[in-house]
């Protein structure tokens, strides 16, 4: 089955999705924050089959997040390792944590906590407006087009209706 393409939709979430909208992918980029860089290691500790592995790497490096980096030469075998753009996923895979820690944690508590090394205590993501620094949540926050939103589609009623202030 063909799955539909969000590549070019005018929306960050939905274009996310198209790269990253498979359960291995996002489970592919915790294991490199977690340190791993070789094949072989992200295959053994997901126990995903070494196709499917393939094709995720491949796509997280042809997309930017991550690049090849050789260690040796004959054969060639290479390092996976996280790009600028892929650390900057850290923020998302911390958000999916804290939601998963509130709402999916056994009784025994969370899995994995992070440790903050600035402050040398453990915390957990939150979402804050980058103006004011306060909580942005589903009651105090409202989305509104922005400049990259197609002028086409920013005319008809409904768009009107769904981004009116």
């Amino acid at each position: 089955m063909r799955r539909t393409s969000f590549a070019n939709w005018p929306c960050s979430i939905a274009r996310t999705m198209d790269l990253l909208g498979d359960w291995w992918t996002p489970l592919v980029l915790r294991e490199a924050f977690y340190g791993i860089k070789r094949f072989d290691v992200f295959q053994e500790e997901l126990g995903i089959a070494r196709n499917t592995l393939a094709d995720r790497l491949r796509r997280l490096v042809d997309e930017g997040l991550m690049e090849k980096r050789a260690y040796q030469q004959e054969p060639v075998r290479y390092d996976y390792v996280l790009t600028d753009m892929g650390r900057d996923f850290f923020g998302v895979l911390a958000a999916m944590n804290r939601w998963g820690d509130r709402w999916l944690a056994e009784e025994a508590g969370p899995p994995v906590v992070f440790h903050h090394d600035r402050c040398g205590r453990e915390g957990h993501a939150e979402v804050v407006c980058s103006a004011c620094k306060e909580p942005m949540t589903a009651e105090n926050t409202r989305p509104r087009l922005g400049p990259g939103y197609p002028p086409r589609l920013a005319e008809r009623p409904d768009i009107k209706a769904r981004f009116a202030d």
